[in-house]
């Protein structure tokens, strides 16, 4: 099968032919159609998580895809093969599987039937961002009528986090430029804030709310230091999707919050297809890709240009 794949350690990724991996069981072997790229697929190909994960090569990149499932493991009963499916591959050790290829292996727990109403590009870019976003808005336990923050809410964590975050009543705040202004507005977003304006985004949030939001999803921050803690009233939550929710500094800033670890699985997975397919979840995808260009993808999610999804069909 053609991969784009990582062929060993410190190498740059290639589209080369690779074994197609053999269905186990518990597992589901699916023939790709899409597959999605997120900032995760930059830090395994780079190796830069490498100390914290044993990875093993070739290393083939990609955690999501949508397509038609080719075999079945022993105990998998709730898909068969010749099913449209979506799914992803979660992150255990050692990392070598993945999803931009013509095949791809999944965990039966994180692989469902793709609705007959969501296309493969869409479903594709489904699994990770939208279940990390999911986990975000259950980790504020947002209220109708409640002020929220996204921060990040260009890429696609952020335009699925902005949709259901409104969807709950709230009243979205989103960061961006103002060449975003539309789209994240379109999506839901009541006020975009331009984080390029070089005017703090705390300062540029409590001139419009001067008693502070109520909540905040960070998808941006590595460290404490870069949440905007100072637009989040006393009493507020905070979600970080990259392990910036320090609890003491949140503490002593007379905050709560939590560090986000998305669950892309089937009792995730399956409701998020189901509102995309009736629309009302947008799959925002703004760029495909075929499998040749897939690194170009990554250059454009590690410089920090990312709007939306970008997908690499992988089936011609």
């Amino acid at each position: 099968m053609r991969a784009f794949n990582v062929p060993e350690s410190g190498a740059q990724p290639v589209v080369s032919d690779l074994p197609v991996p053999e269905v186990t069981d518990g597992t589901v072997l699916v023939r790709v159609k899409s597959a999605a790229l997120n900032a995760i697929d930059n830090s395994l190909a780079t190796g830069a998580m490498a100390a914290m994960m044993p990875h093993a090569y070739p290393l083939v990149v990609g955690r999501d895809a949508a397509g038609v499932v080719e075999a079945v493991g022993v105990g998998v009963d709730h898909v068969a093969v010749g099913d449209e499916v979506l799914g992803h591959v979660l992150l255990t050790p050692p990392v070598q599987a993945g999803t931009i290829a013509e095949y791809a292996l999944f965990p039966a727990a994180a692989v469902t039937a793709k609705p007959a109403g969501l296309d493969f590009d869409r479903a594709a870019a489904l699994p990770l961002a939208g279940a990390a976003a999911f986990a975000s808005v259950e980790a504020l336990d947002v209220q109708p009528g409640q002020v929220v923050l996204v921060t990040g809410a260009t890429g696609g964590v952020g335009s699925y986090a902005v949709q259901l975050l409104a969807a709950r009543g709230a009243t979205v705040v989103a960061t961006g430029t103002a060449s975003d202004a539309d789209r994240l507005t379109g999506l839901g977003a009541t006020t975009v804030v331009d984080h390029t304006s070089g005017t703090p985004v705390a300062e540029q949030v409590t001139t419009s709310y001067p008693d502070g939001v109520d909540g905040l999803v960070d998808l941006v921050s590595y460290s404490p230091d870069g949440l905007a803690l100072g637009a989040v009233r006393k009493g507020g939550k905070v979600a970080s999707t990259l392990g910036a929710a320090d609890e003491q500094v949140l503490a002593e800033a007379g905050l709560t919050g939590s560090n986000i670890i998305a669950a892309p699985v089937r009792e995730v997975l399956e409701p998020l297809a189901a509102q995309a397919a009736e629309g009302t979840l947008k799959v925002d995808v703004t760029t495909v890709l075929p499998l040749e260009q897939a690194g170009d993808g990554l250059a454009t999610i590690a410089a920090g240009h990312a709007r939306g999804k970008i997908i690499v069909n992988v089936a011609d």
